[in-house]
């Protein structure tokens, strides 16, 4: 069983000659006014609450787009900040953008990237300017990893789909760096990637680490598909391998998780049972059913989807009126987009449409609590769910599933997950529905709140086995040993392209 201790033994024997470091577009810890002080504060990411541990347990540097509106003043030499602030274990890094650049880059990210990946009927948008931003910004988090870098060894770990170019760039200058990326998005299929304008140039950047992972092995396969059919390489499938322009990449599925032990621990506390009370009497609860579900307020969450099927689920069992309550959570996200104003619209009416439609006065059929909930009361509502719903429509792994399964020390509650998110393949034992099917969605709602309790006690205990066992750190060790392969494979030869 991996825990931090021991992934800190790892790094310390295998990579005690190197530089660990780590490249995102988003930073763990964001600085922030709040009236005369500036407090840090930790931004709701999956990706950051991922390897925020990881990066406790092995120690090195996190370089990041600095965000915050005091991450200036918080700074030291080098833009350089010790975190967790309260206990620092490793360097954060800040990035600073123009408002141009930022705008640009982060609208190729989240325009273009985001829903060519995510196949969930949104349209992408291409636009040459915001390309061009993206390639800057890219160049831009290159120089600062290289002069970062120096002429020490070092491992440069890249995060996601913000920065597809940044490894190619950095071993264009130095390709001595040994350089890794982890794409936390689905990787869509060749026919979906080939409309993109500058699919060459991506995949070229991509095609610039030793190692490249994806969630699960499908997503492995997409991309060596799409290498296959669009640039001129060699896709050694019994390896699992790319060559390209002499370079060889290690393509790897690498689920990742969550910190198992430290969720279980801290829901178990006092104040998590307190934070419950709380938000019942706020929320004029009772002894009613609870189910929960928390996003950030984003089209391939599939809450729309959700809401339908409690709709169609109290259509269909009136008895249920006044008994069952869903619960929604979400915070507000890329507002600045098209997509995202709509479905907010869209969310908002269909709250108040369904609510109307099963008015019992006090009684609310959902409530939906568009806030910044805080890390304790995602605790709580996550101990509180009778039943908790992840219904994304394409999702690559989805951890907020696993933040569910390690919160249920008690070993209750059932978790129904859309088979469309990489958790899906490690957790059979949650209920898989199609959040499409809203017939079938409802069904899943009734059996989940009518399912005798030793099946939900044995689903939940093969749930927490599993992710107790593949944690974050496992997670981390695996792409470490992998990576570690590199320093003695370094001058192998190289198949031709």
């Amino acid at each position: 069983m991996w825990t931090r201790d021991s992934l800190h033994d790892l790094v310390k024997e295998k990579l005690a000659d190197y530089d660990l470091i780590t490249v995102s577009n988003r930073e763990p810890y964001v600085h922030m006014r709040s009236g005369k002080d500036i407090v840090a504060r930790i931004p709701p990411s999956g990706l950051t609450a991922a390897l925020d541990p990881v990066m406790q347990a092995c120690g090195g540097t996190w370089i990041a787009f600095g965000s915050g509106d005091a991450d200036k003043k918080a700074v030291g030499y080098n833009n350089i900040v010790r975190v967790p602030p309260e206990d620092p274990r490793y360097d954060l890094k800040r990035v600073w953008l123009t408002k141009a650049d930022d705008n640009g880059y982060y609208g190729f990210s989240n325009e273009a990237l985001w829903p060519l990946c995510h196949i969930a009927y949104t349209r992408p948008v291409f636009n040459e300017k915001d390309w061009l931003a993206y390639q800057k910004v890219n160049k831009k988090f290159a120089k600062i990893v290289l002069d970062t870098v120096g002429d020490k060894k070092a491992f440069v770990f890249t995060q996601d789909y913000h920065l597809a170019l940044l490894s190619r760039l950095i071993k264009e200058k130095n390709p001595n760096i040994i350089t890794a990326q982890f794409w936390h998005i689905p990787w869509p299929n060749p026919e979906v990637f080939r409309i993109c304008p500058w699919k060459e140039e991506i995949l070229h950047g991509l095609l610039g680490n030793d190692l490249l992972g994806f969630h699960i092995r499908f997503h492995c396969n997409n991309f060596m598909e799409t290498v296959e059919q669009e640039i001129e390489s060699k896709v050694d499938w019994e390896r699992f391998e790319i060559t390209h322009q002499g370079k060889t990449t290690a393509i790897r599925p690498f689920p990742i998780s969550v910190d198992f032990e430290e969720i279980s621990r801290r829901v178990q506390r006092a104040e998590v049972a307190a934070e419950i009370k709380s938000i019942k009497k706020r929320l004029g609860l009772t002894d009613e059913k609870i189910g929960v579900g928390f996003d950030r307020m984003d089209y391939t969450k599939g809450i729309p989807d959700r809401f339908q099927a409690m709709a169609r689920f109290f259509e269909r069992h009136p008895q249920y009126h006044g008994k069952v309550v869903f619960i929604q959570g979400g915070v507000q996200s890329r507002t600045q987009f098209e997509p995202y104003k709509r479905l907010n619209m869209e969310l908002d009416d269909l709250v108040e449409k369904i609510n109307w439609e099963h008015d019992l006065g006090r009684w609310k059929s959902i409530i939906f609590l568009r806030e910044t909930l805080s890390p304790l009361a995602m605790m709580a509502l996550r101990r509180m769910a009778d039943f908790f719903v992840v219904s994304p429509l394409h999702d690559g792994m989805n951890l907020v599933a696993k933040e569910f399964v390690a919160s249920r020390a008690d070993e209750d509650g059932v978790l129904i997950l859309s088979p469309f998110t990489g958790s899906a393949r490690e957790l059979p034992d949650a209920l898989q529905v199609n959040p499409y099917a809203t017939d079938y969605f409802a069904d899943a709602i009734k059996q989940a709140l009518e399912m005798p309790r030793e099946e939900r006690q044995r689903r939940m205990r093969r749930m927490r086995e599993v992710v107790q066992e593949n944690n974050i750190y496992k997670w981390a060790a695996d792409i470490i040993t992998e990576l570690v392969k590199f320093e003695f494979e370094e001058h192998r030869p190289q198949a031709q392209s």
